[in-house]
């Protein structure tokens, strides 16, 4: 009775003897395996970047945002509703069940942002001592506004990585001065590399942003009369309070408030969230049903092979089987033979796998995540194909007659 491991002993040792037909076999399982890691990690990637960027909104909260309009539109807009507005924050902190606190957000055009070395482009806004509550803001060094800033419309600045290294380089910055327009602000702080996007902003990538207290930015610099005085709201809703249904009634409030006019747009992170949990689930559908065809191809692959080392091995299979070896035998040399061509196939395919993840993340700046779970699935599908690849070969050698096999040519 033949072992297992003298079975796949024979197996390598019969998949050596025929190198270049072993290779071009296992190429549909490398290209299977691969692509299943591979399209599960940009997947896995793809979700993590966008978990961690509507998080960066906080589920809790409901962003409202100022829509732009250019001047024609603005104008008839104007001449109704008057935007974004601390009425619409008192409004709606009173009046909407669940909202437990509202923090404005005031953007500012600048036109010049310098420093006494350097002059840089950065989004600046202007924002309430409040406004950490709600949106994760967290400093690297310095404090943050509190509310005498905002009383005394404080000139006072905190500033993100990407600013602070553009006009300070790496050397201190708190207590260091910059020039937005025509004002002089004083770096009370620096925020962390990471978290630093202000709630979805949507300003240009790379480009870093400043913070002033949302008073100072409102009397201190030149706004548009047809701009909306807040370009964002952001309410905190109770965790017991559907934020989907709060976002319905401040629709509601909003529409009474601005005499129909839509001027404004609300952004609910936590359908968001949903909404992404679901475009990634079908991703993964569509993309593990591409993989598994790859697979498949792959697997009719070894059973072809193996069909044919039937044939080309019929006269061994009759003499092994006259000196005394079992159907069980010839069954499992020949499962071991496509156990090996898919075990050997998914090792390389896993490497190939990691190369494309790696090149993808490279080449297009995607995250790419490579999970155990992902190897796992890959390397048990293929070994899964291919056991199921050699079950057919491996009946038909056993059924061989001993006495016609012999006599086979």
């Amino acid at each position: 009775m033949m072992s297992p491991e003298e079975a796949l002993a024979s197996a390598i040792a019969s998949l050596a003897g025929h190198k270049l037909r072993s290779a071009l076999t296992m190429l549909g399982m490398i290209f299977g395996v691969g692509a299943v890691i591979a399209m599960l990690s940009i997947g896995e990637g793809a979700e993590r970047q966008a978990l961690e960027s509507i998080e960066r909104l906080g589920l809790s909260n409901v962003l409202i945002k100022a829509k732009s309009y250019n001047e024609g539109e603005a104008t008839a807009v104007r001449a109704k509703s008057a935007g974004l507005s601390a009425r619409d924050a008192t409004a709606l902190a009173e009046a909407v069940p669940g909202v437990e606190l509202v923090a404005p957000r005031v953007k500012i055009d600048a036109n010049k942002i310098r420093s006494e070395e350097t002059k840089v482009e950065a989004q600046v806004y202007g924002i309430s001592h409040r406004y950490p509550d709600l949106v994760p803001l967290a400093l690297a060094e310095g404090r943050f506004f509190d509310p005498l800033d905002e009383s005394t419309h404080a000139q006072v600045a905190i500033l993100s990585q990407e600013v602070r290294r553009r006009l300070f380089g790496f050397g201190p910055a708190l207590g260091r001065e910059l020039k937005v327009d025509d004002v002089w602000l004083e770096v009370v702080g620096v925020l962390r590399a990471t978290g630093s996007a202000p709630s979805g902003a949507g300003g240009e990538a790379g480009l870093g942003e400043i913070y002033l207290p949302f008073t100072t930015a409102q009397r201190k610099f030149q706004h548009s009369p047809l701009a909306s005085p807040y370009d964002e709201l952001v309410v905190r809703i109770s965790r017991q309070v559907s934020s989907q249904r709060a976002a319905d009634q401040m629709d509601q409030l909003l529409s009474r408030l601005h005499a129909g006019e839509k001027d404004y747009e609300l952004v609910v992170p936590e359908a968001l969230l949903e909404e992404s949990r679901r475009t990634q689930r079908l991703f993964r559908y569509v993309m593990a049903s591409i993989a598994g065809i790859s697979l498949l191809v792959g697997g009719i692959g070894i059973m072809n092979i193996l069909l044919a080392t039937v044939l080309e091995r019929t006269r061994e299979i009759g003499v092994r089987r006259a000196v005394g070896a079992r159907r069980r035998d010839v069954r499992l040399q020949f499962l071991s033979e496509a156990l090996a061509l898919a075990g050997l196939g998914g090792l390389t395919g896993i490497l190939f796998g990691f190369g494309i993840a790696r090149a993808v993340a490279a080449w297009a700046g995607w995250s790419t995540v490579v999970t155990p779970g992902s190897v796992l699935l890959a390397t048990g599908v293929a070994t899964a194909v291919g056991l199921a690849s050699g079950l057919y070969p491996a009946a038909r050698a056993a059924g061989l007659d001993p006495a016609e096999a012999l006599r086979y040519e």
